[in-house]
């Protein structure tokens, strides 16, 4: 059960070319995980996302995208048009997940994992759209929460304090 969960090294994630990855094989480095969307107004974060990843990978920074399509069915597509689109439109090469739930009784352990870790606005534990964005630490703790309306060059700042650390 998440709440017994103590890192994000404890956690499994399916890619989107449908390979299990152990969240433990980013053990040491910093995270940047993010619920995406291929069609919501918010989708020109890729590209940010992508500069940061291009930036900070050699230093240690992994950005994780985890598509989601329970904000206004904004990536109704399957994981191979989502991640050609990713690619085609926003050169995207940092690591791309499997489509997920974020919330609700279906949400991915992450994901109930990191809402409870971080809670948003007023303590609240559900993500409310699309581009929520967590940064978890190198020791696999969050260390913030980003609204969908923080863009990522502003969590440059963060990201290098983290990666200091």
């Amino acid at each position: 059960m998440a709440s017994n969960t103590s890192t994000v090294y404890d956690f499994e994630a399916r890619q989107i070319d449908f390979q299990n990855i152990a969240l433990s094989a980013f053990k040491g480095k910093v995270m940047l995980i993010v619920n995406t969307a291929s069609q919501c107004g918010f989708t020109p974060q890729f590209g940010g996302l992508e500069e940061l990843h291009k930036a900070y990978a050699d230093k240690g920074l992994v950005v994780l995208g985890f598509p989601c399509n329970q904000f206004g069915a904004q990536d109704p597509g399957p994981d191979s048009d989502i991640a050609t689109f990713c690619q085609v439109n926003y050169g995207v090469s940092f690591p791309m997940m499997s489509k997920i739930d974020v919330n609700g009784p279906a949400a991915h352990p992450l994901y109930q994992w990191l809402s409870a870790e971080a809670p948003g606005l007023l303590g609240s534990k559900s993500i409310k759209w699309n581009f929520t964005k967590f940064l978890v630490g190198k020791d696999g703790r969050v260390i913030r929460r980003y609204a969908p309306l923080d863009k990522p060059d502003d969590m440059a700042k963060d990201i290098e304090t983290a990666l200091a650390a």
